[in-house]
């Protein structure tokens, strides 16, 4: 599933828009209303058509509006949750933030965590955020897919290998992904509802996952004998 698709289509006889369709302009100014994050804007502006009105009450639907107000909070409490599976041949640690201790120790709150970490343990994310995703991958890839589509039109070429690179983040960056008990929900959008929820900011900070046997960056696959 792409990564517009989880916003449902408020107006499916509108001409379908491409992200490189909105201007920069509106973008700014839905983010302006809104202190929703660039991305989200975006994609509820392609979802509505570019209708500023619908993609804010779109945005305000997801608790992504009410939610961004608060992401500017200093997030230093929170949990470190394990999630163990496979008879403990899977492992994943997780840290989610949130600004209070009381916040911490809430039951909606330490069942977001567990959720974040079973999902990761499923999903297999390689990072929290796109901006963390390394800029010379993500060049490397855009190669690849304009190969893919060279014997098309130079003026589309560009909006084909944008929406294959917003369906590569989604396989790899854990707030993009479908939520696995869920998948009408991203990572991102389960966060803020939860946000909005309790009134705090809550922030995935990092997480790491292990799998008995898995092969480790740098290392040979079949270990060298005495």
């Amino acid at each position: 599933m792409e990564p517009d698709s989880f916003f449902p289509n408020s107006s499916p006889t509108l001409p379908t828009l491409l992200m490189s369709d909105i201007s920069p302009a509106l973008v700014k100014a839905l983010r302006e209303k809104t202190n929703a994050g660039m991305m989200d804007c975006k994609k509820a502006l392609v979802e509505t058509s570019g209708d500023m009105d619908k993609a804010e009450d779109l945005l305000r639907k997801k608790g992504i509006a009410s939610a961004a107000k608060r992401t500017g909070r200093a997030a230093k409490e929170g949990v470190i949750e394990a999630y163990i599976h496979l008879q403990g041949k899977l492992g994943v640690l997780v840290e989610v933030n949130c600004e209070t201790d009381f916040v911490a120790k809430n039951g909606a709150f330490r069942g977001l965590v567990k959720d974040i970490a079973m999902h990761i343990a499923a999903a297999h994310p390689l990072h929290v955020s796109r901006e963390e995703v390394p800029a010379a991958l993500v060049e490397r890839e855009k190669e690849i897919y304009r190969g893919q589509v060279a014997n098309k039109p130079p003026q589309i070429v560009e909006k084909i290998v944008e929406g294959k690179v917003d369906k590569f983040y989604s396989g790899i960056c854990l707030l993009e992904q479908a939520f696995i008990k869920n998948p009408d929900l991203t990572i991102k959008e389960l966060v803020a509802s939860k946000i909005t929820e309790l009134g705090e900011n809550i922030v995935i900070r990092r997480f790491a996952r292990f799998m008995v046997g898995e092969q480790i960056e740098g290392e040979s696959e079949a270990p060298t004998e005495a």
